[in-house]
C-alpha cells in the first residue's frame, strides 16, 4: 500500500525516533553507569537532545504529509495504515502544542532532579528534594495547559492521556473506588485468618552475582533475547526499549531476599518481551511499531511476574535450577512452601516489593496524591504528611520515614505524572487476558511446569505485540476477551490463589 507521501512520512518519523533513542540511552546510562559527578553535563546533554527530538517530531513537513495521507483513499482504505495515520496525527497535534523551550526545560530539570532524588532518598531528606519537585510540578502543569483537556475534565487528564490514550481521571476513579473496597475486604479477611504463612525460606543471604546469574537463566528460558538486550543494576528498576535490537532491563539486589530481585527482573522482562515483540524492524518510529499504552505494557510485565512467576507450576520448574544456582535455604525448600511464601499478603512500605493483593492500594494512593499536586489542592510541602496519613488509612501501617514513604519512587523526579494509574490498569488487563489465554492454551500450567514458555510468548506476540498501536487499549481488550475491562478477573485470580493459602 505504500505511497510516496506515506513512505516519506514514515522516514521522518524513523529519524525522530532515532534521535529519541539517543536521549533514552543517555537516561539509561545516568541510571546505571554514569559517574556521580556527571550529572550537570548529563542534564545539558538531555536538554539538547530533547530539543532536537521535539524539533524533528514537529517539523512542518510532517503536518503537510499527514494532510496528503489523510485525503488519500489508498492509504486510508488500508486498516493498518489508517490506524497509523490516526495515531501519527494524535502524536503530532500533541507535540506541536508544546513550546520547544518547555520541552528542553522539562528534560533538563528532570535530569537534575533525578540526581537530587537519589541523594535525598538515600539520606531520608525530603527537604532537599522538595524544591525540585515543586519545579517539576509547575512544569507539568504548564505542559498539561498546553495540551488542554475535554470540557468537564481536569488538568491531570491531559497528563494521564499521554500514557493511557483516551482515559480520564474520572474514569480511573470509577474503576479504582470499588476495586479498593473489594481489595480491602480481601486483605482484612486474610489478616483475620488463623493460618499463617512462613517466609523465612526467602531470607537466606545470597550474593548478588549468584542472583544475577539465576535471573539470566530465567530470562533465557522465557524467551528474552539477550543478543538483543541486556540486564544491569540500578536504584529503581526499569526497561528501556531503546531501538530495534536493543532492549535493556535493569534490576536491583538485596542479599537477604532473593525474590525481590527475581520478580523485579521478571517484571522488567515482561516489558522487554513486549518491546522485542513489537514489529520495530518494519515500523520503527511509527505507531504500528510502538506499544499501545502503558496499561497494556504493564499487563505484560505483571503477567510474567505474577501470573507466571508466582504460580506453583513455575516453581515446579524453577526450584531445581534455583537450588543449583543459589543454594542456601532453597536446598530444603519444597514447591508448596515457596509458592505460599511468594504469595503472602502483608501490608508493606515499598510499592515495587508489595504483594499482589496490596500492590494496587499503593498505586491508588499515588494516583490521588499526584492528582492533588497537579490540581494544586495538595502543596509539595504537605506531601509527606498527606502520604503518611493516606498510607496508614489504606494499608494500616505507620510509615517510619520518607525514604520508605514519599521518596521511594523515581517517577516524579523526571516528570512522570499520570503514569502511576497505568500500573493497576495493567493488573486488570493482565487478569482479563490471562483467563482468555488459559481458555486458548488448555495445558498451559503443565507447559509452565516443564519450563515450556514458548506457546505463551507466541500467543502474546500474535494477539498483543504484533498489532503495535493499531487498536486503543480498551478496543484491544474487547477484541481479545469479548468484554470491556473489569475488576472481576483480577479478584478471581487473587481469591483463587490466596484463598487456599490462607484457608479463606
Amino acid at each position: 500500500m505504500p505511497t510516496t507521501a506515506y513512505t516519506e512520512l514514515c522516514g521522518l518519523l524513523r529519524r525522530a525516533a532515532t534521535l529519541k533513542s539517543v536521549n533514552e540511552l543517555l537516561n539509561w546510562d545516568q541510571e546505571t553507569y554514569m559517574p556521580p559527578s556527571g550529572g550537570p553535563g548529563r542534564s545539558d546533554q538531555q536538554s539538547l537532545m530533547a530539543g532536537l527530538t521535539h524539533k524533528a517530531r514537529t517539523e512542518a513537513r510532517i503536518g503537510e504529509l499527514l494532510k496528503v495521507c489523510e485525503s488519500d483513499g489508498k492509504v486510508m482504505g488500508d486498516a493498518r495504515a489508517a490506524a497509523n495515520i490516526r495515531e501519527i496525527r494524535r502524536d503530532y497535534d500533541l507535540a506541536t502544542k508544546l513550546p520547544p523551550a518547555l520541552v528542553e526545560e522539562i528534560a533538563k530539570v528532570g535530569s537534575q532532579a533525578q540526581e537530587v532524588w537519589k541523594h535525598a532518598r538515600a539520606n531520608n531528606d525530603f527537604a532537599k528534594f522538595a524544591p525540585w519537585l515543586e519545579k517539576m510540578v509547575s512544569l507539568q502543569r504548564r505542559k498539561a495547559e498546553c495540551y488542554g483537556y475535554p470540557s468537564g475534565g481536569e488538568l491531570y487528564d491531559a497528563l494521564l492521556d499521554e500514557y493511557e490514550p483516551g482515559m480520564t481521571s474520572s474514569q480511573v476513579e470509577v474503576i479504582f473506588t470499588p476495586l479498593r473496597a473489594r481489595l480491602s475486604d480481601l486483605i482484612a479477611r486474610i489478616a483475620a485468618s488463623r493460618k499463617k504463612v512462613g517466609t523465612k525460606i526467602l531470607t537466606s543471604k545470597i550474593p548478588a552475582e549468584k542472583q544475577h546469574a539465576f535471573g539470566q537463566v530465567v530470562l533465557k528460558a522465557m524467551g528474552f533475547d539477550l543478543a538483543a538486550g541486556r540486564l544491569d543494576v540500578t536504584t529503581h528498576p526499569f526497561c528501556s526499549g531503546i531501538a530495534p535490537g536493543d532492549t535493556r532491563l535493569t534490576t536491583r539486589y538485596r542479599d537477604e531476599k532473593f525474590t525481590d530481585a527475581l520478580y523485579g527482573t521478571m517484571h522488567e522482562m515482561g516489558h522487554g518481551l513486549y518491546e522485542q515483540g513489537l514489529p520495530k524492524d518494519r515500523h520503527y518510529g511509527e505507531p504500528l511499531g510502538d506499544a499501545i499504552s502503558l496499561g497494556i505494557h504493564e499487563s505484560q510485565s505483571r503477567m510474567w511476574e505474577n501470573f507466571v512467576g508466582r504460580s506453583k507450576p513455575f516453581w515446579k520448574w524453577a526450584l531445581p535450577r534455583a537450588r543449583k544456582a543459589l543454594g542456601g535455604s532453597l536446598m530444603k525448600a519444597t514447591v508448596d512452601q515457596l509458592h505460599a511464601a511468594v504469595n503472602t499478603a502483608t501490608p508493606s512500605f515499598i510499592r515495587v516489593e508489595a504483594d499482589e493483593a496490596t500492590y494496587n492500594l499503593h498505586v491508588m494512593l499515588r494516583f490521588e496524591i499526584e492528582r492533588g499536586l497537579i490540581s494544586g489542592s495538595l502543596k509539595v510541602k504537605d506531601l509527606p504528611g498527606e502520604w503518611n496519613h493516606r498510607f496508614h488509612d489504606y494499608l494500616g501501617i505507620k510509615v517510619p520515614d520518607d525514604r520508605r514513604g514519599c521518596l521511594q519512587d523515581v517517577h516524579w523526579s523526571f516528570g512522570l505524572f499520570g503514569y502511576f494509574p497505568t500500573y493497576t490498569l495493567g493488573n486488570l488487563y493482565a487478569a482479563q487476558f490471562w483467563e482468555k489465554i488459559n481458555s486458548d492454551i488448555k495445558d498451559l500450567p503443565k507447559q509452565i511446569g516443564k519450563g515450556e514458555f514458548g506457546t505463551l510468548k507466541s500467543w502474546l506476540n500474535k494477539n498483543i505485540h504484533a498489532h503495535g498501536r493499531q487498536y486503543r487499549a480498551g478496543d484491544l481488550c474487547q477484541r481479545i476477551t469479548g468484554k470491556p475491562l473489569g475488576a472481576d478477573p483480577l479478584l478471581r485470580h487473587l481469591e483463587g490463589k490466596l484463598g487456599p493459602i490462607y484457608g479463606l
